[in-house]
């Protein structure tokens, strides 16, 4: 029996005889942390508490005094095993034929956190022998320091600090003397003085403890007074910053299993937070319920600020859905793109591109496409195209650059969320009819920030795999788009000289609005940092108007205050390598005369060499109606008040226009447009355009049906 029971002794103590942070070390926990240390998310399911854990002479003095003397008071006296406890517990139990009292000492409490068994007379002896061989390999330090962290709570917490922020939200070096005994009195039944269900069940056993040690000169008159007068206030413990969804990003993108340093900056995470959600407040009046907002050190690629909208109220469903990372149309917050490739393809800041009505077959239909104003400006330059977000010179922006062209150049931006085929988005990807993420957005940002160059945004500061920079644009096309986006100027046609835009310190802005007004976005970037905005429904319906300018755009001017405290500042990066000339933003008059303004031009393309026209001068054009065109007789009005206007567009002045329909002639004129009464049936218009008795072009029939 004495081989037998040495061997099972040895077994069962193997397991055991390795350093408690080893032992500590093999349980499996991700713990996510801001670039400061600070936690972003607490797990309590694994078997140990790896990460709250605190030395043992941190712990606060009375704390340890108060359970050594009502756990174990001989504890630096025994070796394993309180012998005359023990042997009274005994003799109890036998007489009882059960356990109806236990005499562990702290050691064998540490043991039986290690190695759990079912609780009978003989794994109590068990645990005995075992206590005695751990003390022998391991100080009484080191076993007290492991059971004030092990030891087990009541909802998954273990360890004294766990437990003090469970039940009361503060550290340990903060409790009160009765808030301490709390914590000694809950090791003995964690759920039977659960105090958050019955928080006077622990009042008695806790008052007897503090009696006791007052006899015992362990606590001062004063403290036993405070003990048996003040209430136990109970506050339930909170992650000092709100960034679950950016926790749980991190999660979903690594596969290590420990701790996690990120690159959040969890103060500015909270700011930020406070920031959108006051916006969100004083917009929710005009349908506006969710908001996501993303900031980036560009220089660095590190992600400093990962925000939904409304997190903290965690009663709302829709706010468990990642802002962040849902796609949505970015409306004209995409067109910075658009323009830098078409710099690259040979135009300038001074480009003209005509800003005149445009209509295009849609299917057998035709949609008139606007800009927001409603206003057309006719031929103005690039930089104010873009400037003003105007929409018909994007369209003809992307006939220059190409549709497959623009959507290989996003998804060199890291745009994975436009998988479609060009044909699919067609023209209206200038104007964003694609989804992206606002994550998507902020990144294609920083490359223009960061002189063309794409690089992945991390948030881990241990990056050890960093992704090489991509060239995707030219140095002096992004220098040109961020002095565009940061020219007051450039946007006072559709924003006017007092725009939201207009930043105090340098900083290239833009907005976009997706179409009814169901995305508002606001994206920028200074010296240093990137910021995007997304405002909008989850749900989809439409805002009451709320436009990037008038929703996010306040609240990106606060995050870019914010984010320049404290710290030099400087322009916006322009390179050497462009050369500044005075140039007409207007088509001369016959005097010669134009307004005139400085404009940067790449070295190799300069005025004196490319004449910084457009390759969209206006055409003689037809824009209505479009050839297969279907249009639908309304029969509830009267025939003599259905008209349908022939138009077209490019006609130079004093030019003579001829309207041919079906082989007859419907009239002539100097006017682009006909007002022709509606008749059922299939049509053929040609249209002849003559200079005195001289035809000088003739459109191309087209042929269209009246239902």
């Amino acid at each position: 029996m004495a081989a037998g029971l040495s061997l099972v002794t040895y077994l069962s103590i193997k397991p055991i005889q390795k350093n408690f942070h080893d032992i500590v070390s093999d349980a499996h926990e991700m713990r996510i942390t801001d670039r400061h240390g600070v936690p972003l998310n607490i797990s309590y399911q694994s078997q140990w508490n790896n990460f709250d854990y605190v030395a043992i002479y941190d712990v606060p003095e009375f704390l340890k005094t108060a359970f050594i003397y009502s756990e174990d008071k001989d504890f630096y006296h025994h070796q394993g095993l309180n012998w005359p406890a023990r042997i009274s517990a005994l003799w109890q139990n036998i007489r009882h034929r059960e356990v109806v009292r236990g005499a562990s000492t702290i050691t064998e409490q540490v043991v039986r956190t290690i190695t759990p068994r079912p609780r009978t007379l003989w794994s109590r002896w068990l645990e005995g022998f075992e206590s005695s061989a751990l003390e022998k390999s391991v100080t009484k330090q080191d076993i007290f320091e492991f059971y004030l962290n092990q030891i087990p709570y009541a909802a998954n917490r273990r360890g004294v600090v766990q437990a003090a922020r469970y039940y009361f939200n503060r550290d340990l070096n903060t409790l009160s003397p009765k808030e301490m005994l709390a914590l000694v009195v809950l090791v003995r039944s964690p759920s039977g003085y659960d105090l958050y269900s019955s928080p006077d069940t622990i009042e008695k056993p806790l008052q007897r403890l503090a009696s006791a040690m007052q006899k015992d000169g362990l606590i001062t008159a004063g403290d036993y007074k405070s003990i048996t007068t003040d209430k136990l206030r109970l506050e339930k413990f909170t992650l000092p910053t709100e960034a679950r969804h950016f926790a749980r990003f991190a999660r979903m993108t690594t596969t290590q299993s420990d701790l996690l340093k990120t690159t959040l900056d969890s103060e500015l995470q909270k700011q930020i937070q406070s920031i959108i959600d006051n916006r969100l407040k004083s917009l929710n009046p005009r349908h506006v319920a969710n908001a996501g907002a993303l900031v980036a050190d560009y220089q660095t690629g590190e992600i400093l600020a990962w925000v939904v909208g409304g997190a903290t109220d965690v009663t709302t469903p829709a706010n468990e859905i990642d802002t962040v990372t849902t796609p949505r149309q970015p409306g004209s917050a995409l067109k910075p793109f658009l323009y830098a490739s078409a710099l690259d393809k040979g135009w300038t800041g001074a480009t003209l591109i005509n800003d005149s009505p445009l209509a295009e077959a849609v299917g057998h239909g035709l949609h008139r496409f606007k800009n927001y104003s409603n206003v057309n400006y006719g031929l103005i330059t690039l930089r104010e195209a873009l400037g003003n977000s105007l929409n018909i010179p994007a369209l003809l922006t992307i006939g220059h650059v190409g549709a497959g062209d623009y959507l290989s150049t996003l998804q060199k931006l890291g745009f994975k969320s436009l998988s479609l085929n060009s044909d699919v988005y067609d023209e209206g990807l200038a104007l964003g009819n694609g989804e992206v993420t606002l994550l998507e957005m902020v990144t294609g940002y920083a490359a223009l920030a960061n002189r063309g160059e794409y690089r992945p945004l991390h948030i881990f500061q241990q990056n050890n795999n960093p992704a090489h920079p991509v060239r995707v644009y030219s140095e002096e096309s992004t220098s040109i788009i961020g002095n565009i986006l940061s020219d007051s100027k450039a946007r006072r046609l559709e924003f006017g000289s007092g725009s939201v835009l207009n930043f105090p310190l340098q900083t290239a802005a833009k907005t976009g609005t997706s179409t009814d007004y169901r995305d508002a976005w606001t994206l920028g970037y200074n010296d240093r940092y990137v910021v995007g905005i997304w405002m909008g429904n989850l749900d989809r319906s439409p805002m009451n108007h709320v436009t990037g300018a008038s929703g996010p755009a306040l609240a990106m001017r606060s995050i870019f205050s914010l984010l320049n405290e404290n710290r030099k500042t400087k322009p916006l990066y322009l390179s050497p390598h462009l050369v500044a000339h005075e140039v007409c933003i207007r088509p001369p008059k016959p005097d010669g005369t134009c307004p005139k303004r400085n404009e940067w031009f790449m070295a190799n393309n300069q005025p004196s060499t490319v004449t910084p026209s457009n390759d969209n001068a206006a055409k003689i054009e037809l824009v209505r109606p479009t050839d297969g065109l279907q249009i639908a007789y309304d029969p509830r009005i009267p025939i003599a008040h259905q008209n349908f206007r022939f138009e077209i567009k490019g006609v130079p002045d004093k030019n003579i226009i001829q309207w041919t329909l079906d082989e007859q002639v419907l009239g002539e004129g100097i006017s682009p447009t006909m007002l022709w009464p509606v008749q059922k049936g299939k049509h053929i218009l040609s249209v002849t355009i003559s200079n005195g008795d001289k035809a000088i072009h003739t459109l191309q029939p087209v042929t269209f049906l009246v239902k």
